[in-house]
């Protein structure tokens, strides 16, 4: 893998994946000439004995208390002249008091993260560190040495204080990292890959760690999860529509131009490729049979008594139909599994207007964060070329590590994820329930001997997950907790924040999973009742066929000739229709998840299943499978 460059101004999301996936970096020479020009000037103002926080002043609410030239209890009597210099220990304290979260710690590919973008905000040079001990961070990047960070302990602002500070403390020769997997001392990590522990100048150590890297790097690394999960939303949702075979007017691209936000229109042209070809989706209502219990007699060649499932339509008696003669010109007058109406219900028509909404939450995080990482985010900055009276007009505190931009582009989002996984477990629920799922067996199970549960649990599950998303959506962003005793008395909370929606990514993942095993059944039975239909059509008469028709007169009976008319020509649209299909894209899909996931004929244990499926969206294998099948 070719290495990223980083220059301080061109990092994008995607590089930073790269890296956090095991990329290594080069430092751009350009950027470290502005390095150095920074550490420079700061060490030119030190030596000029100019007031600088952070620097020759405390941190916090400590920044009233100047340093002294050496430590005070040197000027005890008799005492030995320490040698400690005051200005370096204030920069190793920072980062070994401030090591203290706790916690799980984060996943390798989240600290390499951070690590990269670290080094490339301080490539923009405006923030004192040296080029060598810049040089040494990006060596312990690509030397392979995670550093131990513990996921709790951010507030956001001053940055991520405490877990930068554990990335540097490793550093220093201190803390704990992994390399090759193992986790040992910081000291032993940097042995094993013949590096050396850095001593930290003047005002590194908040160079190091103030900053919003550990938002910014949970927060890029579950946006690159979500845009993946997006299309899956999309795809488990065309699944559905054709299981259900639903109306595709809903998803017109003149509907869409009428309310054009731009989540809202991709999301119906997605819809659109997904489900092209369909023969399911917009079939004639009439044509859709319902689902009936198997029987023994329920069919009459050996081929077709393997089926786990009877089919069934019931007739619209002639004297039902007074005012309604204009619609049975049109509509053959039998009722079967899917109702006369022209739209389906909201979990299935409004998908674009759902999905699209949480993909312009998306897009706005994205315009957020490709600012962030490419922005100086500590504390405080560092203008060396500016010409100016006074050192303060040269280095100047702000506020740059606050994480409140992110914080909010995070709580949109955290909002919106369990939104999309809400309305993929009502399709799921819509699939499941006899009353809503127009004419599929119970359960997606034909449970003729009424022993089996089919998928009725998987839409619990489904459930559960999606109350503990909605339970942890409050955005962390608005309950401020102050810090540092009042001198830092408004945070963000974005850490916490991104760290969420990073976690939350996965359970999404987790319900769309669910929704595609249960319409990959679904879609198996719905096409099997109406090919069984078809095929049935195609092999009897009228009077053979009318044996799936309920409500018909009787032989003998006054209706009974105009009924078998009716039926057959029921019978003979069925038989000159060609074999009912998914979507090209649909069907690709399915068949990735039958390659690992068999048809649910009768009840066995699923849990194996359910896995798999959630294995199937976590590695992308039936996404890639549709998205190579629209090409």
């Amino acid at each position: 893998m070719k290495p990223i460059n980083l220059d301080g101004n061109s990092l994008t999301r995607a590089q930073l994946i790269a890296v956090a996936h095991g990329a290594a970096v080069d430092l751009d020479p350009a950027a470290l000439v502005r390095v150095d020009r920074a550490a420079g000037f700061l060490a030119e103002q030190v030596r000029r004995q100019e007031p600088i926080y952070g620097v020759s002043t405390g941190f916090g609410s400590n920044a009233d208390k100047l340093l002294g030239a050496h430590p005070l209890r040197d000027e005890l009597a008799g005492a030995a002249h320490s040698g400690r210099s005051l200005q370096v220990e204030l920069q190793d304290n920072l980062i070994v008091t401030h090591a203290v979260c706790v916690g799980e710690p984060f996943a390798p590919e989240v600290v390499r993260a951070m690590l990269c973008i670290r080094i490339n905000t301080l490539l923009r040079g405006h923030s004192g560190i040296r080029v060598q001990t810049l040089q040494a961070l990006a060596a312990m990047l690509n030397a392979g040495i995670v550093p131990v960070v513990p996921q709790l302990g951010s507030v956001g602002a001053s940055g991520d204080l405490a877990p930068l500070s554990h990335l540097a403390i490793v550093l220093l020769g201190g803390g704990e990292a992994f390399v090759d997997g193992e986790r040992m001392p910081g000291a032993r990590a940097l042995q094993r890959k013949g590096l050396q522990p850095v001593s930290l100048a003047y005002k590194e150590g908040l160079a190091l760690n103030n900053g919003t890297a550990q938002m910014l790097a949970c927060g890029v690394l579950a946006l690159h999860k979500l845009d993946d999960l997006l299309d899956t939303a999309d795809l488990a949702a065309a699944m559905t529509i054709d299981a259900f075979a639903g109306r595709l007017g809903a998803f017109a691209e003149e509907v869409h131009a009428l309310r054009p936000h731009p989540g809202q229109v991709q999301v119906a042209a997605n819809l659109r490729r997904l489900l092209e070809g369909s023969t399911l989706a917009d079939i004639p209502y009439h044509l859709v049979p319902k689902f009936r219990q198997w029987l023994p007699t329920s069919w009459e060649t050996d081929q077709a008594r393997a089926l786990s499932f009877d089919i069934g339509w019931d007739w619209v008696p002639l004297g039902q139909r007074h005012g309604r003669e204009k619609f049975y010109q049109r509509f053959r007058p039998f009722r079967g599994g899917k109702k006369h109406q022209p739209q389906d219900s909201y979990s299935l028509r409004c998908i674009p207007q759902v999905h699209g909404a949480v993909r312009d939450a998306v897009e706005q995080a994205k315009r957020v964060f490709d600012i962030e990482l490419n922005a100086v985010t500590d504390n405080p900055l560092v203008f060396p070329e500016k010409q100016a009276e006074h050192v303060e007009e040269q280095v100047i505190s702000a506020g740059h590590f606050h994480g409140m931009p992110l914080a909010l582009a995070m709580s949109y989002v955290k909002a919106a994820i369990p939104v999309l996984a809400s309305i993929s477990e009502r399709r799921l629920n819509k699939l499941v329930d006899p009353a809503t799922n127009d004419g599929l067996p119970a359960f997606l199970i034909g449970n003729e001997d009424g022993t089996e549960s089919g998928h009725m649990i998987v839409q619990y599950t489904a459930a559960a997950i999606v109350n503990d998303l909605a339970s942890r959506a409050h955005p962390a962003s608005v309950y401020s907790i102050p810090t540092s005793a009042n001198a830092e008395d408004h945070v963000s909370m974005g850490a916490n924040e991104a760290r969420h929606v990073l976690a939350m990514a996965d359970d999404l993942g987790k319900v769309l999973a669910l929704e595609l095993y249960s319409g990959a059944q679904a879609l198996d039975l719905r096409r099997g009742m109406i090919n069984a239909a078809r095929d049935l059509a195609d092999r009897v008469d009228a009077e053979a066929f009318a044996s799936k028709v309920q409500g018909g007169p009787l032989p003998g009976a006054q209706d009974r000739e105009a009924f078998l008319e009716e039926v057959d020509g029921l019978r003979a649209e069925l038989a000159a229709a060609p074999e009912f299909q998914p979507g090209a894209a649909i069907a690709a899909a399915h068949a990735a998840i039958r390659e690992r996931i068999p048809f649910l004929d009768r009840d066995r244990a699923l849990d194996g299943e359910v896995a798999q499926a959630v294995a199937m969206v976590v590695d992308g294998s039936v996404l890639e499978r549709a998205r190579a099948s629209l090409v």
